[in-house]
């Protein structure tokens, strides 16, 4: 029998939304290659690009450690856990394309978002397999496919990019989600 939805579902990304990856591309790239690249400079650029060597810095994504040692977003860890009250949460990483992110995601949410159980952590390749009734996402090609409402999480990559619903960090996006629950 078919039993209706009581609870408003949201996905959430990790990458630039959860998990701090513009400080880890930062900070590992002046670790291994010497140069410092201010955030700053990231904003407004595809991913990558401000960068002297954008290769180096897309191979970082493939190091053991990287999405495992990454910082979590300023704000996410209490708004995730208020909004686990009233929503149903799922994490929803495209994780297929770097083989050792699955692993270290998976590892990363156990630590800084332990109240999260497998069921609701879905690692895949194409996000338009997701529906949910909210899609906090910073990649216009994931948020394009969304079902229900897109919401684009602001990141240096997306500044340029024009899109009807934007938060620029954690408080925004209570908001939004509060007021349109």
């Amino acid at each position: 029998m078919y039993m209706p939805k009581s609870r408003k579902s949201i996905a959430i990304d990790m990458d630039h939304v959860i998990a701090d990856i513009e400080y880890q591309m930062i900070d590992w790239y002046h670790k291994k290659h010497g140069v410092l690249v201010e955030r700053e400079a990231l904003k407004g650029l595809p991913e990558g690009a401000a960068f002297p060597e954008r290769e180096k810095v897309r191979q970082l994504l493939y190091e053991p450690g990287f999405f495992r040692e990454a910082r979590v977003i300023p704000g996410a860890q209490e708004a995730v856990v208020k909004l686990w009250n009233d929503f149903d949460i799922y994490i929803v990483s495209a994780a297929m394309e770097f083989p050792l992110s699955l692993h270290e995601k998976y590892e990363w949410l156990k630590e800084h978002f332990p109240f999260i159980g497998w069921k609701n952590i879905i690692f895949c390749g194409d996000k338009s397999v997701v529906d949910t009734d909210f899609m906090v996402d910073d990649h216009l090609k994931n948020l394009n496919y969304c079902k229900g409402r897109g919401i684009m999480y602001t990141a240096s990559h997306n500044m340029a990019i024009d899109y009807d619903v934007r938060v620029n960090d954690w408080s925004e996006a209570l908001q939004y989600l509060y007021s349109n629950h």
